[in-house]
């Protein structure tokens, strides 16, 4: 059985977890305004993932006999000035995702909540990930600046990542 306050701070994650792929897919509808479709597509399976970690929030919390509390998600940015400005967001975002989880860690430690400790140290590693893999994007936009080649090449490498619900639901499944 959770705590109140374990409980509590769960469902604020839980719904941090929604607003990241809300995010994320406003960032995409940036990118694909741009026609900058590998970056949309980077971005839309990234909100895909974000769904499914807030799924992990949910699922655990019924496990453990907590309910869940949806909240009104805030309405996320959703122009930049440059795909860098974008990707800097997003690293920043991640940044403050990262700083959450660790607040999480910390809660369960002192209230001596092993489950939830172990629970989560999947997400501390899942972040250690999201940020390397946006500061690499972050860096590697800042090395190309305005030169759009660049920016071509690295959409065509960013396509690569697809959504997998989406292509399964184009694909008729």
């Amino acid at each position: 059985m959770l705590s109140e306050r374990m409980l509590k701070a769960l469902n604020e994650q839980l719904n941090k977890e929604l607003f990241s792929a809300y995010f994320y897919l406003a960032v995409a509808s940036y990118f694909k305004a741009q026609n900058l479709d590998g970056f949309a597509s980077w971005m839309e399976a990234q909100a895909e993932e974000e769904l499914g970690h807030a799924m992990k929030f949910y699922d655990y919390i019924f496990d453990r006999g907590g309910k869940v509390e949806l909240e009104r998600l805030e309405k996320p940015k959703e122009d930049f000035e440059s795909p860098l400005k974008a990707f800097e967001a997003v690293y920043l975002h991640e940044v403050g995702v990262t700083q959450s989880i660790f607040k999480l860690v910390k809660l369960a430690r002192e209230e001596n909540d092993y489950a939830t400790e172990q629970f989560l140290q999947w997400f501390v590693e899942e972040q250690v990930e999201e940020e390397a893999t946006t500061k690499s994007i972050v860096d590697k936009l800042r090395l190309i600046g305005d030169h759009s080649q660049g920016i071509f090449m690295l959409d065509r490498e960013l396509g690569a990542r697809k959504a997998q619900l989406r292509n399964l639901m184009t694909q008729g499944v």
